[in-house]
Protein backbone atom coordinates (compact mmCIF):
# COMPACT_ATOMS: atom_id res chain seq x y z
CA UNK A 1 0.00 0.00 0.00
CA UNK A 2 1.49 3.89 -0.65
CA UNK A 3 1.01 5.53 2.26
CA UNK A 4 2.00 9.33 3.12
CA UNK A 5 2.75 9.99 6.58
CA UNK A 6 3.10 13.41 8.14
CA UNK A 7 4.86 14.41 10.91
CA UNK A 8 4.56 17.46 12.88
CA UNK A 9 7.91 19.79 12.92
CA UNK A 10 7.75 21.02 16.79
CA UNK A 11 9.77 18.91 19.02
CA UNK A 12 11.12 15.96 18.37
CA UNK A 13 9.01 13.25 20.62
CA UNK A 14 6.33 12.75 17.10
CA UNK A 15 9.68 12.02 14.64
CA UNK A 16 11.21 9.77 17.39
CA UNK A 17 7.50 8.15 18.14
CA UNK A 18 7.31 7.93 13.80
CA UNK A 19 10.01 6.72 12.85
CA UNK A 20 9.39 3.48 14.83
CA UNK A 21 6.48 3.38 12.77
CA UNK A 22 7.96 4.29 9.76
CA UNK A 23 10.20 1.25 10.17
CA UNK A 24 7.65 -0.91 10.69
CA UNK A 25 5.50 -0.13 7.96
CA UNK A 26 8.57 -0.39 5.72
CA UNK A 27 9.69 -4.06 6.52
CA UNK A 28 5.53 -4.80 6.00
CA UNK A 29 6.47 -3.93 2.19
CA UNK A 30 4.50 -0.93 1.78
CA UNK A 31 5.69 2.25 0.03
CA UNK A 32 5.98 5.11 2.50
CA UNK A 33 6.74 9.02 1.65
CA UNK A 34 7.20 11.54 4.80
CA UNK A 35 6.08 15.07 4.55
CA UNK A 36 7.71 17.09 7.79
CA UNK A 37 9.33 20.09 8.66
CA UNK A 38 12.40 21.93 10.59
CA UNK A 39 14.53 19.22 12.91
CA UNK A 40 12.04 16.47 12.68
CA UNK A 41 12.38 16.35 8.79
CA UNK A 42 16.39 16.32 9.26
CA UNK A 43 15.75 13.67 11.85
CA UNK A 44 13.74 11.60 9.54
CA UNK A 45 15.36 12.31 6.36
CA UNK A 46 18.73 11.23 7.84
CA UNK A 47 16.80 7.79 8.75
CA UNK A 48 14.71 7.40 5.58
CA UNK A 49 17.49 8.92 2.71
CA UNK A 50 14.83 10.11 -0.36
CA UNK A 51 11.48 9.01 1.23
CA UNK A 52 10.76 12.27 3.29
CA UNK A 53 9.75 15.70 1.99
CA UNK A 54 10.15 19.21 3.81
CA UNK A 55 7.30 21.47 4.69
CA UNK A 56 6.17 24.27 6.44
CA UNK A 57 4.96 23.62 10.02
CA UNK A 58 3.50 25.14 13.10
CA UNK A 59 5.51 26.29 15.37
CA UNK A 60 4.80 27.18 19.51
CA UNK A 61 5.88 30.67 20.57
CA UNK A 62 6.79 30.86 24.19
CA UNK A 63 6.82 33.54 26.75
CA UNK A 64 9.64 32.65 29.66
CA UNK A 65 8.90 29.14 30.22
CA UNK A 66 5.22 29.30 29.50
CA UNK A 67 3.19 28.44 25.71
CA UNK A 68 2.29 32.19 24.85
CA UNK A 69 -1.38 32.03 23.14
CA UNK A 70 -0.86 35.34 21.72
CA UNK A 71 2.55 35.05 20.35
CA UNK A 72 1.75 31.41 18.49
CA UNK A 73 -0.94 33.00 17.38
CA UNK A 74 0.65 36.30 15.42
CA UNK A 75 3.12 33.49 14.51
CA UNK A 76 0.44 31.43 12.69
CA UNK A 77 -1.46 34.44 11.00
CA UNK A 78 1.98 35.84 9.74
CA UNK A 79 3.15 32.79 8.35
CA UNK A 80 0.09 30.99 6.88
CA UNK A 81 -0.08 32.07 3.74
CA UNK A 82 3.16 31.69 2.61
CA UNK A 83 3.09 28.10 4.28
CA UNK A 84 0.48 27.20 2.83
CA UNK A 85 1.64 27.97 -0.48
CA UNK A 86 4.58 25.65 -0.04
CA UNK A 87 3.11 22.82 1.26
CA UNK A 88 0.63 22.54 -1.42
CA UNK A 89 3.51 22.91 -4.32
CA UNK A 90 4.93 20.41 -2.26
CA UNK A 91 2.05 18.18 -2.48
CA UNK A 92 1.71 18.95 -6.00
CA UNK A 93 5.66 17.53 -6.79
CA UNK A 94 4.96 14.43 -4.52
CA UNK A 95 1.59 13.34 -7.02
CA UNK A 96 4.48 13.66 -9.82
CA UNK A 97 5.76 10.17 -9.01
CA UNK A 98 3.81 9.25 -5.84
CA UNK A 99 0.03 8.17 -5.54
CA UNK A 100 -1.01 7.82 -1.78
CA UNK A 101 -3.68 5.25 -0.91
CA UNK A 102 -3.75 6.42 2.70
CA UNK A 103 -3.05 9.18 4.85
CA UNK A 104 -1.67 8.52 8.28
CA UNK A 105 -0.98 11.19 10.36
CA UNK A 106 0.96 11.65 13.99
CA UNK A 107 -1.13 14.98 14.46
CA UNK A 108 0.28 16.66 11.76
CA UNK A 109 -2.47 19.20 9.22
CA UNK A 110 -1.28 19.31 5.87
CA UNK A 111 -1.54 15.76 5.51
CA UNK A 112 -4.80 15.94 6.58
CA UNK A 113 -6.10 18.45 4.42
CA UNK A 114 -4.08 16.43 1.23
CA UNK A 115 -6.36 13.41 2.21
CA UNK A 116 -9.22 15.44 2.43
CA UNK A 117 -8.78 17.06 -0.87
CA UNK A 118 -7.99 13.90 -2.43
CA UNK A 119 -10.71 11.88 -0.68
CA UNK A 120 -8.13 9.38 1.23
CA UNK A 121 -8.78 7.47 4.05
CA UNK A 122 -6.82 8.66 7.40
CA UNK A 123 -5.57 6.76 9.81
CA UNK A 124 -4.35 9.01 13.34
CA UNK A 125 -1.46 8.18 15.71
CA UNK A 126 -0.46 10.24 18.32
CA UNK A 127 -0.90 10.72 22.11
CA UNK A 128 -2.59 13.89 21.92
CA UNK A 129 -6.04 12.64 20.87
CA UNK A 130 -7.21 11.31 24.12
CA UNK A 131 -8.10 14.71 25.70
CA UNK A 132 -10.85 14.57 23.22
CA UNK A 133 -11.63 11.06 22.45
CA UNK A 134 -11.76 9.64 26.10
CA UNK A 135 -13.29 11.17 29.70
CA UNK A 136 -10.53 12.14 32.42
CA UNK A 137 -10.44 10.40 35.62
CA UNK A 138 -8.46 13.19 37.23
CA UNK A 139 -10.18 16.89 38.48
CA UNK A 140 -9.53 19.81 36.36
CA UNK A 141 -8.50 22.23 38.57
CA UNK A 142 -9.81 26.19 37.97
CA UNK A 143 -6.55 27.27 37.06
CA UNK A 144 -6.41 24.82 34.04
CA UNK A 145 -9.84 24.65 33.06
CA UNK A 146 -9.12 27.44 30.03
CA UNK A 147 -5.98 25.44 28.80
CA UNK A 148 -8.41 22.13 28.76
CA UNK A 149 -11.08 23.79 26.71
CA UNK A 150 -8.25 25.42 24.31
CA UNK A 151 -6.96 22.31 23.90
CA UNK A 152 -9.74 19.89 23.57
CA UNK A 153 -10.93 22.59 20.67
CA UNK A 154 -7.61 22.02 19.23
CA UNK A 155 -7.21 18.33 18.89
CA UNK A 156 -11.22 18.15 18.18
CA UNK A 157 -10.06 20.00 15.21
CA UNK A 158 -6.97 18.77 14.27
CA UNK A 159 -8.01 15.86 12.67
CA UNK A 160 -11.47 15.22 12.78
CA UNK A 161 -13.62 12.29 10.87
CA UNK A 162 -10.71 10.25 10.22
CA UNK A 163 -11.01 6.53 9.69
CA UNK A 164 -9.48 5.21 13.04
CA UNK A 165 -7.65 7.05 16.06
CA UNK A 166 -4.74 5.24 17.71
CA UNK A 167 -3.82 6.70 20.67
CA UNK A 168 -0.95 6.59 22.30
CA UNK A 169 -1.21 6.53 26.32
CA UNK A 170 0.55 4.67 29.50
CA UNK A 171 -2.98 5.58 31.49
CA UNK A 172 -6.01 3.85 30.34
CA UNK A 173 -9.21 6.13 29.81
CA UNK A 174 -12.79 5.07 28.94
CA UNK A 175 -13.35 5.95 25.15
CA UNK A 176 -16.29 8.42 24.70
CA UNK A 177 -15.76 8.50 20.80
CA UNK A 178 -15.92 5.54 18.42
CA UNK A 179 -13.39 4.16 15.52
CA UNK A 180 -11.13 5.15 18.49
CA UNK A 181 -8.29 2.37 19.90
CA UNK A 182 -5.92 3.01 23.08
CA UNK A 183 -2.67 1.55 22.48
CA UNK A 184 0.69 1.46 24.66
CA UNK A 185 3.17 4.48 24.06
CA UNK A 186 5.32 3.90 21.43
CA UNK A 187 8.84 3.17 22.23
CA UNK A 188 11.94 3.24 19.91
CA UNK A 189 14.59 0.41 19.90
CA UNK A 190 17.06 2.02 21.52
CA UNK A 191 15.03 1.81 24.75
CA UNK A 192 13.14 -1.52 24.22
CA UNK A 193 16.78 -2.71 24.18
CA UNK A 194 17.63 -1.34 27.20
CA UNK A 195 18.88 -3.41 30.83
CA UNK A 196 17.33 -1.02 33.13
CA UNK A 197 19.47 -0.70 36.40
CA UNK A 198 19.25 0.66 39.78
CA UNK A 199 22.02 3.11 40.31
CA UNK A 200 22.42 5.93 42.08
CA UNK A 201 21.70 9.01 40.32
CA UNK A 202 18.83 11.08 39.77
CA UNK A 203 18.23 12.06 35.63
CA UNK A 204 17.12 15.47 35.46
CA UNK A 205 15.64 16.62 32.00
CA UNK A 206 15.14 20.22 31.51
CA UNK A 207 13.83 21.08 28.20
CA UNK A 208 13.37 24.84 28.48
CA UNK A 209 16.71 26.37 29.97
CA UNK A 210 15.53 29.83 30.85
CA UNK A 211 15.12 28.26 34.33
CA UNK A 212 18.74 29.17 35.21
CA UNK A 213 18.68 28.61 38.90
CA UNK A 214 18.30 24.83 38.15
CA UNK A 215 21.70 24.32 39.11
CA UNK A 216 22.26 26.18 42.31
CA UNK A 217 18.02 24.57 43.21
CA UNK A 218 19.73 20.64 43.05
CA UNK A 219 22.45 21.64 45.17
CA UNK A 220 20.71 22.25 48.01
CA UNK A 221 20.05 18.11 48.07
CA UNK A 222 23.91 18.23 48.33
CA UNK A 223 23.71 13.71 48.94
CA UNK A 224 22.03 13.47 45.82
CA UNK A 225 23.38 12.89 42.52
CA UNK A 226 21.66 14.69 39.70
CA UNK A 227 22.51 14.15 35.51
CA UNK A 228 21.23 17.33 33.88
CA UNK A 229 20.01 17.46 30.17
CA UNK A 230 18.71 20.41 28.61
CA UNK A 231 21.75 22.95 28.68
CA UNK A 232 23.46 20.67 26.16
CA UNK A 233 27.18 21.58 28.39
CA UNK A 234 29.39 19.23 29.87
CA UNK A 235 29.93 20.44 33.44
CA UNK A 236 30.49 19.83 37.03
CA UNK A 237 28.96 21.47 39.73
CA UNK A 238 29.84 18.96 43.14
CA UNK A 239 26.85 16.72 42.79
CA UNK A 240 25.42 18.47 39.75
CA UNK A 241 26.63 17.12 36.56
CA UNK A 242 25.44 18.93 32.87
CA UNK A 243 25.29 16.58 30.08
CA UNK A 244 25.90 17.73 26.54
CA UNK A 245 22.86 15.65 24.41
CA UNK A 246 23.90 12.31 23.16
CA UNK A 247 21.36 9.86 22.44
CA UNK A 248 23.19 7.07 23.65
CA UNK A 249 24.52 8.75 27.21
CA UNK A 250 21.08 9.90 27.98
CA UNK A 251 19.43 6.16 27.31
CA UNK A 252 22.24 4.71 29.40
CA UNK A 253 21.62 7.39 32.00
CA UNK A 254 17.83 6.78 31.81
CA UNK A 255 18.09 2.69 31.81
CA UNK A 256 20.42 3.19 35.31
CA UNK A 257 18.72 6.29 37.08
CA UNK A 258 16.85 5.60 40.38
CA UNK A 259 14.56 8.12 39.70
CA UNK A 260 13.22 10.66 36.35
CA UNK A 261 12.48 14.31 36.84
CA UNK A 262 11.36 15.86 33.80
CA UNK A 263 8.56 18.41 32.69
CA UNK A 264 5.14 16.91 31.26
CA UNK A 265 6.83 15.67 28.20
CA UNK A 266 4.99 12.40 26.57
CA UNK A 267 7.81 10.52 25.18
CA UNK A 268 10.09 10.89 28.42
CA UNK A 269 7.49 10.36 30.81
CA UNK A 270 6.46 7.13 28.86
CA UNK A 271 9.62 5.53 28.31
CA UNK A 272 10.37 6.38 32.23
CA UNK A 273 7.32 3.95 32.58
CA UNK A 274 8.47 1.70 30.70
CA UNK A 275 12.05 1.04 32.34
CA UNK A 276 9.87 1.12 35.67
CA UNK A 277 11.22 4.39 36.52
CA UNK A 278 9.54 6.65 39.22
CA UNK A 279 8.61 10.47 38.09
CA UNK A 280 9.14 13.68 38.98
CA UNK A 281 6.86 15.93 36.12
CA UNK A 282 6.52 19.38 36.36
CA UNK A 283 4.76 20.19 33.10
CA UNK A 284 5.45 23.59 31.05
CA UNK A 285 2.73 26.76 32.30
CA UNK A 286 -0.10 26.69 29.43
CA UNK A 287 -0.02 23.25 27.80
CA UNK A 288 -2.50 21.22 29.22
CA UNK A 289 -1.89 17.94 27.20
CA UNK A 290 1.82 18.32 29.64
CA UNK A 291 -0.59 18.95 32.67
CA UNK A 292 -2.75 15.73 32.03
CA UNK A 293 0.33 13.85 31.59
CA UNK A 294 1.91 14.68 34.80
CA UNK A 295 -1.75 14.45 36.65
CA UNK A 296 -1.67 10.87 35.59
CA UNK A 297 1.58 10.13 36.76
CA UNK A 298 0.39 11.12 39.95
CA UNK A 299 -2.87 9.58 39.79
CA UNK A 300 -1.46 5.92 38.81
CA UNK A 301 1.22 6.22 41.27
CA UNK A 302 3.71 6.48 39.27
CA UNK A 303 5.43 9.92 41.34
CA UNK A 304 4.51 13.10 41.67
CA UNK A 305 2.78 16.01 40.08
CA UNK A 306 4.16 19.41 40.91
CA UNK A 307 3.70 22.92 39.36
CA UNK A 308 7.47 24.08 40.05
CA UNK A 309 10.52 22.30 41.09
CA UNK A 310 11.66 23.17 44.47
CA UNK A 311 14.39 21.53 46.50
CA UNK A 312 11.07 20.91 49.08
CA UNK A 313 9.04 18.80 46.54
CA UNK A 314 12.19 16.89 45.44
CA UNK A 315 12.97 15.70 48.87
CA UNK A 316 9.39 14.79 49.01
CA UNK A 317 9.17 12.69 46.04
CA UNK A 318 13.12 10.86 46.80
CA UNK A 319 11.10 10.04 50.05
CA UNK A 320 8.56 8.62 48.42
CA UNK A 321 9.96 6.34 45.73
CA UNK A 322 10.26 2.67 46.93
CA UNK A 323 6.28 3.28 46.85
CA UNK A 324 6.08 4.32 43.47
CA UNK A 325 8.82 1.57 42.25
CA UNK A 326 6.14 -0.89 43.96
CA UNK A 327 3.62 0.71 41.79
CA UNK A 328 5.43 0.52 38.49
CA UNK A 329 6.83 -3.14 39.10
CA UNK A 330 3.29 -4.32 38.02
CA UNK A 331 3.47 -2.42 34.15
CA UNK A 332 3.50 -4.40 31.48
CA UNK A 333 3.85 -3.46 28.04
CA UNK A 334 5.29 -5.35 24.89
CA UNK A 335 7.07 -3.69 23.32
CA UNK A 336 5.06 -2.03 20.11
CA UNK A 337 3.96 -5.33 19.28
CA UNK A 338 -0.15 -4.39 20.40
CA UNK A 339 0.02 -1.08 18.05
CA UNK A 340 1.60 -2.99 15.36
CA UNK A 341 -0.86 -5.75 15.02
CA UNK A 342 -3.98 -3.65 15.26
CA UNK A 343 -2.54 -1.17 12.90
CA UNK A 344 -1.42 -4.18 10.63
CA UNK A 345 -5.46 -5.56 10.68
CA UNK A 346 -6.68 -1.99 9.93
CA UNK A 347 -4.57 -1.78 7.03
CA UNK A 348 -5.57 -5.16 5.95
CA UNK A 349 -9.06 -4.43 6.36
CA UNK A 350 -8.88 -1.22 4.05
CA UNK A 351 -6.76 -3.17 1.32
CA UNK A 352 -9.94 -5.52 1.23
CA UNK A 353 -11.97 -2.77 1.34
CA UNK A 354 -9.92 -0.98 -1.94
CA UNK A 355 -9.99 -3.99 -3.65
CA UNK A 356 -13.49 -4.47 -3.92
CA UNK A 357 -14.22 -0.69 -4.42
CA UNK A 358 -14.47 0.24 -8.37
CA UNK A 359 -11.97 2.12 -9.84
CA UNK A 360 -13.32 6.30 -10.18
CA UNK A 361 -12.44 7.31 -13.87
Amino acid sequence: MNILYGVPGEGLGHATRSKVVIAHLLAQGHQVCVVSSSRAYHMLAAAFPGRVHEIRGFHLAYRGLAVSKARTAVLTLRTAPDDLRTNFAKYRELLCDFEPELIISDFESFSYLFAKMRRLPIISIDNMQIISRAKLDVTVPKSERGNYNLAQNIVRAKLPRSRHYFVTTFFNLPLRKPNTTLVPPIIRPEVLAAMPTKGSHVLVYQSATTQQNLVSLLQQLPNQEFRVYGFNKEESHGNVQLRAFSEAGFIADLASCRAVVTNGGFSLISEAVFLRKPICAIPIPAQFEQWLNAAEVEQMGYGRHFTTITADNLRAFLYELAGFENVLSGYQQDGNQELFAKLDEELALLATKTEKMPLLS
